[in-house]
């Protein structure tokens, strides 16, 4: 007679996997020892392959565990999101939002628009991603986010809802010969140490845009994928860079409004258009959208 696995042992693998004991697993399951024993033979003899090796040491997953710890955990997840989505049809004000973010974004306008929306929908369930722009399109693609705060505008399959323009400033450490100065021009920084996010980030595409615009070749010494550590060099005497205005100064660095044509960016909210986003998900989006700008 063909056996049936069901979530409860991909789970048990998981903890396995995770604790890489018997014990310490089947305590985190709340299971008994011999249980969680006999699930992992069971398991092993319906998929025809050993899947973790027992020493005094306790269990540890092999090559083939590995493939099925990856699987496990990929199905698992994809039935807890089909059992939000499910709810969230069902009780739109109660559903579950996966909602992308800039790492830029994280202490300023995320924090304003998830208040909002806690005070209009309470019972609303949101699941934040805090990534840089390159990782989060390809996460709206395959749905493990809904919505996205980035950077744009954003053109077809997405949809696009500006929040908020932020202006540009030039950040040096106190001291600096340039922080008398009431504003920065691109090729006040010509030879400085200048610090910014990696190629390919699309704040970075920005960046190198404004200074092909003023003829002017940065002299680029550090890279972060992370702009409040960008801020934090820059504090620390380290060399200079081009950040959004509104995090300027937040680790004692004096910020310079920049004397650049562009030299601002606007910051949306951005869907798959060419899909019927859940109800909670246009509920939120819907929301926000006329909530904007934020300023």
């Amino acid at each position: 007679m063909m056996s049936v696995m069901h979530l409860e042992d991909l789970r048990g693998l998981l903890a396995l996997g995770e604790h890489r004991h018997v014990t310490a697993a089947a305590a985190a399951l709340d299971v008994s020892q011999p249980t969680l024993s006999r699930l992992l033979a069971r398991v092993e003899t319906e998929l025809g392959a050993r899947l973790f090796e027992r020493d005094a040491r306790g269990v540890h997953p092999n090559p083939l565990g590995d493939v099925t710890l990856a699987a496990a955990a990929e199905l698992i997840e994809r039935y807890d999101r089909l059992r939000r989505d499910l709810a969230g049809l069902l009780d739109p004000d109660a559903g579950t939002v996966r909602l992308a973010f800039l790492d830029s974004m994280a202490t300023s306008l995320v924090p304003r628009i998830l208040r909002d929306v806690r005070e209009r929908f309470p019972r609303l369930r949101i699941e934040l991603r805090q990534e840089p722009g390159h990782e989060m399109m390809p996460h709206l693609d395959s749905g493990v986010a809904e919505l996205a705060l980035n950077w744009g505008p954003q053109h077809e399959p997405y949809g696009w809802v500006p929040l908020q323009t932020q202006a540009l400033a030039l950040i040096v450490a106190p001291g600096h010969r340039l922080a008398g100065r009431g504003r920065a021009r691109l090729a006040d920084v010509a030879g400085e140490d200048f610090v910014t996010v990696p190629p390919g980030y699309g704040f970075r595409r920005l960046i190198d845009d404004l200074f092909a615009a003023a003829g002017v070749t940065p002299r680029v010494t550090l890279e972060i994928g992370d702009l409040a550590t960008v801020e934090s060099l820059v504090g620390a005497g380290l060399g200079v860079a081009l950040v959004p205005e509104r995090i300027a100064g937040a680790s004692g660095t004096v910020g310079l409004p920049l004397a650049a044509p562009g030299g601002e960016r606007v910051v949306g909210l951005t869907w798959r258009a060419d899909r019927r986003l859940t109800p909670a998900a246009d509920r939120f989006r819907s929301f926000v959208a006329e909530a904007a700008p934020y300023d």
